[in-house]
Parts: C-alpha cells; structure tokens; sequence
C-alpha cells in the first residue's frame, strides 16, 4: 500500500511540473513585436518593483537614470514636470528631484501610513493621497512646508490596498481611484465628492480632455467611462489575441488618439523567464489592435516593470500646470 501512495505521489508531482512547464512554455507575446520597439516613443518611465528605478528614454536609449538600490517602498507613481524636476511616491515617502539627482523635497510618511500617488501644482504645492487609518487627502507648500490643506476619504483596513493613483481635473477637482472600494470618486478642494462610479478593483482613473476618464483594474480591463458611468469604449485583456496582459496599472490616450496601456510585472509573485518575457507596454487602436508594444529586459536597456509611463512633449500628458480649486 505504502508503495502504491509513493508512485500516487511521483505521478502528481511530474503532472505538477508538467503544467508549469506548459504554462511557462505559452508565449507571453509574439516574438516580433509591432512598431519601432524603444524609437517608437521619447518617454519617462518608473515602475513597482524592489528597487526604485527611473528612467527617460530618448532615440531607444537611455538618456537619464535613477537607481537606488538601497532604500526602501516601491515606486507607484512618479511625474516629470515641465522644468526636468520630478516628483515621485514611494511608499514610504514622497521625494522631489531635480534632473542632478539632487532631493529638493521630501515627505516622510508616518509609521503606519503608506503613500503611493503624488502630483505637483505649480511650483509650490504638492498634492497627495496618504493610506492608513485614516486616509487622507493633503495639499503641502513645499516651500514653507506647511499643510494648505487636508481632509479624510473613505477607506477600508488594509493600508496598502487603499489607494493606488489619484490626478487633478481641469476643472481643479480630484479623481481618487478607490482600490479598496472599487469605486472612483470625485473630490473637491474641501473634500466634498462630487462623483462615486463603481469599477472593480480600479487601479488608476485619468481625466481626458473630452471630460471622461481612462481608468483601469486589476480585474484586466481597462475602460474609457463618462461621468454618468458609461463605458464608451473597452479593453478586456483576457481577450487580446498572442498576449498575456495580467496586471494594468495605468493608461493614457496618447494625440492620436490610441490608448497605451502599461503592463506591470510583479517582481515578490514571480522570476522572469528570459526565454518568454512579457511586454511592458503596449500602445492600442480604437478598434483594438496592439500596433506598438515595448519589451526591455535586457541590458543595455533594462526598464524592469512597468507602471508609470509619460511621453515627453506630450501636449495631453500630465504637467504640473493645474489647480485644486483655488490652490495654483
């Protein structure tokens, strides 16, 4: 009997390693990816990962880096601003750069507490969105470094959770995009909601200039939404032919009006495999065909994971010229 259990065993452990090597054999993306792969685009580009790395490419290569393979927390969103400064959330803290490498600000975020998005109004304030119990939204004068303002937004335990990604409108309101609630509010300077739409599991919610917003989920979609809540256009990524998309972070509608979608990879869930890697990004038509995706891995341009991509010269992209109410 004892001999029966032994080779019951051997035969599930050789079908276990079976599938994973039939999993891991499925292709992560063609091998002959559409458009100019690094030329395609000049972009800035940051990522989650276990160190914080940043990155602006120009003419497929690498023209400016930051790497801090020593500190702590994870970059979740990061902004270059118009004057080369930028201006990055790390889970631990928020830091403002200049293009020396040279720390101008900082934010050191209470024990307890977590910050993962950031974006800077003017050249004087920053706005952010801090986790914990409870969470809040603040405005700080970085030149006096007082706080102009602050208020607490719903929130469920679990600090790290909570949120994920929160940008300004034109209209000098905030867009929060509720992981933990599944939903995207609508904040004014007073924290007053203006708007509470329901999206699974969101991860990032940007306005676009037509007065929607692009917003994406861990469930593996992203949709283009009005205010009322309808889907005007949707991307399912379990649908999309010769990929695997698993984890959006964030899009953004590029001028001629195609979509880029970043494809995250989770470096504590998984090892890359240099046989089969993943795109990091891809840029998506109207009627949904990739027509550029990005795939850099490998030396002498390694990006790591993806999750903030800005395009440079972007006269859609974020900037700091915005307001929050009447802060400018």
């Amino acid at each position: 009997m004892k001999y029966k259990i032994a080779f019951i065993f051997v035969l599930l452990s050789m079908s276990r390693q079976l599938a994973a090597q039939t999993m891991s054999a499925v292709p992560f993306a063609p091998k002959i990816l559409p458009g100019k792969g690094l030329k395609q685009f000049d972009f800035f580009y940051a990522g989650e990962a276990k160190a914080r790395n940043m990155y602006i490419v120009r003419d497929g290569k690498i023209a400016w880096s930051y790497i801090d393979t020593t500190g702590r927390g994870e970059i979740s969103d990061a902004v270059l601003m118009t004057n080369g400064n930028i201006l990055f959330a790390h889970q631990y803290g928020i830091t403002l750069i200049n293009s020396d490498k040279k720390v101008l600000w900082k934010y050191n975020t209470p024990e307890g507490f977590e910050t993962h998005t950031a974006q800077p109004i003017g050249n004087d304030h920053v706005v952010f969105v801090q986790n914990g119990n409870p969470a809040k939204v603040f405005v700080i004068n970085i030149k006096t470094d007082k706080i102009a303002k602050e208020f607490t937004i719903p929130f469920k335990s679990g600090t790290h959770g909570q949120i994920r990604h929160a940008r300004l409108t034109a209209a000098g309101t905030l867009l929060v995009a509720h992981m933990d609630l599944g939903r995207v509010c609508e904040y004014d300077v007073n924290g007053k909601e203006l708007l509470s739409l329901e999206v699974p599991s969101v991860w990032s919610a940007v306005p676009l200039k037509n007065g929607n917003m692009l917003v994406t989920s861990n469930q593996r979609f992203v949709k283009e939404m009005t205010r009322g809540g309808d889907t005007v256009w949707e991307y399912l990524l379990d649908e999309v032919p010769d990929y695997k998309l698993s984890s959006p972070q964030l899009a953004m509608r590029l001028p001629n009006g195609n979509t880029l979608i970043n494809n995250w990879f989770n470096q504590w869930d998984g090892r890359l495999d240099l046989n089969n890697l993943p795109v990091q990004a891809v840029e998506v038509t109207q009627d949904k065909k990739i027509v550029w995706a990005l795939r850099a891995w490998t030396d002498p341009v390694n990006l790591g994971p993806s999750t903030t991509f800005q395009l440079l010269n972007d006269p859609n992209g974020i900037t700091e010229k915005v307001r929050f109410g009447d802060i400018k």
